[in-house]
């Protein structure tokens, strides 16, 4: 595997921190903090994807409106290019902007009602006065044809689309003032199963006609399989496995990423597949209390006593390939599994 440089990577998050301070639980006792990310790093390499995937609660959504600047950084760099977005802010965050877009999960509830589909993609050229009236209305001339929407469509009002079409209206939007970054949070998970294979291979044609770099959110495994190239699966606001698309849907090392596969169903297996599904016990820890060793350890079927002592760190157990467990060793140059992937 080739290894990344500093001039390859578009986006850089070093050591994320975002907590939210809750008042105390009666009188004279502290506020409380909830830690919905704590600590996590990743980078993402110019025209490529990563996906963050995680169950209800891991702290994925919270992540991605962190990098964007719509949820507070309580600690940490978060860098697309050379900027630092935590250090910005007023007119500089506002022009930032420009580079980095979103892509809302609900194609329903993220458009405005009263306005019309073309007004509402021209929006971010004129809240941020991108080229002139001309220019914005070719522009938007242009994004319609690019999400395969018609130029007449343009006149229309949100509730006279349908999910599919709003969601296409919401990537038009997205890609008005050319992002080099576009968050996708869960974009795909409010539409029918046919829609959503439109739509993803929608952003794959863009992504690779216009250079796009993605961050995917997603919980479903099928989904990210097909669009993205690297995998960071979160466990209550911590990373505990990052890969290379390939070899984590090949051999996924951490026992909660092998419980997330052991649910994804299969073609021709797939009723089996669900008979022998790794179910967990117990709910996930608070996040206003975590423990203080592996987060994971009082679900795992695999955990021993050492691992709620300390929390493992994140380390490199092959090329590109990072676990948070310390179950995992690696013998002659090859990382162990310690709970094996049910067959098929």
């Amino acid at each position: 595997m080739t290894r990344i440089t500093a001039a390859d990577v578009l986006l850089s998050v070093q050591d994320l921190q975002v907590h939210f301070p809750r008042p105390g639980a009666g009188w004279g006792r502290p506020a409380e903090v909830v830690k919905a990310v704590d600590g996590v790093s990743f980078e993402i390499r110019r025209g490529s994807t990563l996906a963050v995937v995680g169950e209800s609660g891991s702290g994925k959504t919270t992540t991605a409106l962190a990098v964007m600047r719509l949820s507070p950084l309580t600690a940490g760099h978060v860098r697309l290019g050379d900027t630092d977005l935590g250090a910005l802010n007023g007119e500089a965050l506002r022009f930032a902007r420009r580079r980095m877009q979103i892509i809302f999960q609900d194609p329903f509830s993220s458009l405005n009602p009263r306005e019309r589909a073309g007004a509402t993609v021209r929006a971010p050229l004129d809240l941020m006065n991108v080229g002139t009236p001309a220019e914005r209305s070719a522009r938007v001339d242009e994004l319609f044809e690019a999400v395969g929407l018609r130029p007449e469509q343009q006149h229309l009002f949100p509730h006279q689309f349908s999910g599919g079409q709003r969601q296409r209206i919401n990537i038009a939007r997205a890609l008005a003032t050319h992002p080099e970054l576009v968050v996708c949070d869960e974009p795909v998970s409010a539409l029918d199963i046919a829609i959503r294979a439109q739509i993803l291979n929608l952003l794959v044609r863009l992504q690779r006609q216009l250079g796009l770099t993605y961050l995917f959110i997603s919980h479903d495994m099928a989904v990210v399989e097909h669009i993205c190239d690297e995998i960071a699966v979160m466990y209550l606001g911590q990373i505990v496995e990052r890969a290379p698309r390939r070899a984590f849907f090949a051999r996924p090392l951490h026992p909660y990423s092998v419980a997330l596969m052991s649910a994804v169903p299969t073609v021709d297996g797939g009723r089996r597949r669900a008979a022998q599904r790794i179910k967990l016990s117990g709910d996930p820890p608070s996040p206003i209390n975590p423990p203080a060793g592996c987060r994971f350890a009082g679900r795992c079927p695999v955990a021993e006593p050492a691992c709620v002592a300390e929390l493992p760190p994140l380390r490199e157990v092959a090329p590109g390939h990072w676990v948070r467990c310390r179950r995992v060793d690696v013998v002659d140059g090859v990382p162990t599994v310690p709970l094996q992937m049910p067959a098929a």
